[in-house]
Order: C-alpha cells, then sequence, then structure tokens
C-alpha cells in the first residue's frame, strides 16, 4: 500500500536557511575551481618546470589537470543537487514505487 505525504508549506526560517546552503554550496565550488587550478599551475610552474628545465610543458600540463579537477568537482556537486531535488519532489511515493 502506498501512503502519500503531503508536504507542508516551508516557513520563510527555512526557505532562508535553504539559500544559504546553496550560497555556501556555490562558493565552496568556486573556491575549489580557483585553488585546483593555482595548485596545478604552482605545481608545474615553480616545482616540476625549475626541477626538469622544461617550460611550459608540465606548467601547461598541470594547470590543464587543474581545471578538469575543478569541473569534475562541479559537475559531481550539480549531478548531487539535481539528485536531491528528483527526490524532494517525489517524496515517500518515489521510494516505494520502484519496488
Amino acid at each position: 500500500m502506498i501512503h502519500h505525504q503531503e508536504q507542508k508549506p516551508r516557513t520563510d526560517r527555512q526557505k532562508k536557511g535553504e539559500v544559504i546552503r546553496y550560497l555556501g554550496v556555490a562558493s565552496t565550488v568556486g573556491i575549489n575551481m580557483v585553488v585546483s587550478t593555482f595548485v596545478g599551475f604552482a605545481l608545474g610552474y615553480w616545482v616540476l618546470d625549475r626541477y626538469f628545465n622544461s617550460y611550459p610543458w608540465f606548467t601547461l600540463l598541470l594547470t590543464a589537470l587543474g581545471i578538469f579537477a575543478g569541473f569534475k568537482y562541479l559537475f559531481r556537486i550539480a549531478k548531487k543537487a539535481n539528485n536531491n531535488e528528483d527526490s524532494r519532489g517525489q517524496g515517500v511515493q518515489g521510494s516505494s514505487e520502484n519496488k
């Protein structure tokens, strides 16, 4: 038997909390993009290229890897947020429907 659970309207406080949570996630993604790119650049430029005397190859390679890592994190967070929105919209009915 499927029980339908009615969703209660969210209060203003809950809405504000959700907005703050989304702002926190967005800032984390932005910071991660910058940090991963900078770490890749720094390792390539100041460590590997100076040690092997191979400028600009390690700088370019590790900067690209840092950018890739940042975008990978961005897509992982976006997928997680999308899954949370889907499960929130389905409620109890969606979870017992697949059984």
